[in-house]
């Protein structure tokens, strides 16, 4: 099942606010549906929304380049961005297909759309061997019958294909190695109830579903080996923004001495953001949090935050696992030269 298919110039996206319920594809002719598609979750996780992104462009290329380069489809890449601000992924999407239109302004008016579209499919093939790496390298670090706690989803649906933390989840249990996966409901949307032990189970892998308040219980009775996340923004120092939830999972993993790794492609790595301190957090509706299936759980009225990501700083971190190889600390230098590579 592919999450992101471009077809007859238009995007398909599965709509991962339908699922596990139902397996439905979003079908957008124009930027704007990629754009709300984006806003509103129906496509999510860093990297996958770097690769839809990016057919946004190609779709804003079309309608605003179809005589040769037009500065309108800048003004349609700031649009673009404006979706989620969070994830790096989004940003440096956007940025490479304007780097790839800026070289195409003396060509032939009409191949400029063909220049990108073929630019985005590139991207989302490099996005799923980058997963593979990343699951290659990554499954070094998985022992033999790990029990392995995760936040969040990270697999195929979060992006072009494989995974990421999921990735290597996968890697592991290809190799053999017996693995068991607990996975946190990550509350308040739900990517770990509703995605990833619907993914895990697709492939078989064995996953116990826990509520994200179970962590620390199932820590403190040896039940988890070492935990895998991904990733939305990685700053130069290490500092990793990721689903909300996801800090308290690293300080309880510290606390236990239990191995805490990240996992994201070099595209996720913002050095140009100094620490987690720099990176801008996405605040959510308030529906998300007194609402479970448009169902209220709390009272009419009430004052609600939900702020979607959370920082963990990069001194609870055992490595990250790029698709370049695995960072250990110091992160500043370490980042710095698998973003050279």
């Amino acid at each position: 099942m592919d999450p992101i298919i471009w077809r007859d110039s238009k995007l398909r996206l599965l709509d991962q606010t339908r699922l596990p319920g139902e397996t439905v594809y979003v079908e957008c002719a124009d930027y704007r549906a990629v754009v709300e598609a984006i806003r509103r979750m129906r496509v999510r996780g860093a990297p996958a929304i770097g690769i839809a992104a990016a057919f946004a462009m190609v779709l804003a290329a079309r309608e605003t380049c179809g005589n040769g380069y037009d500065p309108k489809l800048d003004q349609c890449a700031e649009i673009i961005c404006q979706a989620r601000p969070t994830a790096v992924n989004l940003g440096w999407a956007v940025k490479r297909m304007l780097t790839k239109a800026a070289a195409c302004r003396a060509a032939a008016p009409g191949s400029l759309c063909a220049v990108l579209e073929q630019e985005a499919l590139t991207m989302l093939q490099e996005d799923i061997a980058a997963n593979k790496q990343i699951g290659r390298y990554g499954c070094e670090l998985v022992k033999e019958g790990a029990a392995i706690l995760t936040h969040c989803n990270t697999g195929f649906l979060a992006t072009a294909g494989y995974g990421t933390a999921l990735g290597v989840i996968r890697a592991a249990w290809s190799a053999g190695k017996n693995i068991t996966v607990y996975a946190d409901e990550t509350r308040p949307f739900l990517q770990g109830a509703r995605l990833t032990a619907w993914e895990l189970m697709q492939d078989k892998i064995p996953v116990t579903l826990i509520t994200d308040s179970m962590a620390g219980y199932f820590m403190q009775q040896g039940k988890i080996d070492l935990v895998i996340v991904g990733a939305d923004r990685i700053a130069a120092n290490g500092d990793t923004a990721n689903k909300i939830g996801t800090y308290s999972v690293a300080v309880l993993a510290r606390e236990h001495g239990i191995p805490f790794y990240v996992t994201a492609p070099v595209s996720t790595v913002d050095l140009k953001v100094p620490d987690g301190k720099f990176i801008p957090i996405e605040e959510r509706s308030a529906a998300e949090v007194t609402h479970i299936g448009g169902v209220p759980i709390a009272p009419a009225g009430v004052k609600v935050a939900n702020p979607a990501f959370d920082v963990t700083p990069q001194q609870y971190i055992t490595a990250i696992v790029t698709d370049r190889g695995i960072v250990v600390p110091p992160y500043s230098t370490g980042l710095a030269a698998v973003c050279r590579k």
